[in-house]
């Protein structure tokens, strides 16, 4: 049972129903009760980082997402998801994030011919020996959309990466903590392998 963390951030439908299409048993839920019983967690969403850590707090969910990863279970975080995991964001200055991760979100610069928000297919260089990629191809394209991205303080958590305006870190792991700045449930059959592979991780 994979537990989906309801706290009103969108995106929750689409990733349910690519989990869905993997067989896997689904909730989307803010009760603590029903996310510390469930197999392995994840932390979609989309919109603003201090809205989201408004609404994590409020919810009781911040406490909730730390007892979880104390604990050992398998977590994800995608896109927003991603970036609530680490310390802080240029788009909410002041505003503390989950802080399970070392690293700060920085705001993809312009580019000649690029625009922001990056919105769009980009081909990652994947990690060998990489958990949540085990399969899949190096140069193989998952779908972005963010304005913001990461700078991982540990190189070592950095699973896969890709360019656009700044070498982007798109997807980290640390022991049983993943996360991807891509949607893998926007990310046609390359996005179901990796979602298949987090949902295999014990």
């Amino acid at each position: 049972m994979t537990a989906i963390i309801d706290y009103d951030a969108g995106n929750l439908r689409s990733v349910e129903k690519a989990l869905q299409a993997l067989d896997e048993e689904t909730m989307i839920t803010r009760d603590r009760a029903e996310i510390l019983a469930a197999d392995r967690v994840i932390l979609p969403g989309v919109g603003s980082f201090g809205d989201a850590m408004e609404r994590l707090h409020g919810y009781g969910m911040a406490e909730v997402i730390h007892q979880a990863v104390k604990e050992g279970m398998p977590f994800l975080g995608i896109c927003l998801g991603l970036q609530l995991l680490f310390e802080r964001s240029d788009e909410s200055k002041g505003v503390e994030g989950l802080g399970i991760l070392k690293g700060e979100i920085l705001r993809l610069p312009e580019g000649e011919g690029r625009k922001i928000p990056h919105m769009g297919w980009n081909s990652l260089k994947i990690r060998q020996g990489s958990r949540l990629f085990a399969g899949v191809e190096s140069g193989s394209y998952v779908y972005f959309v963010h304005s913001y991205y990461l700078k991982a303080a540990d190189e070592a958590q950095v699973a896969a990466s890709t360019e656009y305006t700044a070498h982007i870190h798109a997807a980290v792991e640390s022991g049983n903590v993943f996360a991807c700045q891509f949607h893998p449930e926007k990310s046609g059959s390359t996005g179901l392998a990796i979602l298949k592979n987090f949902v295999q991780c014990r």
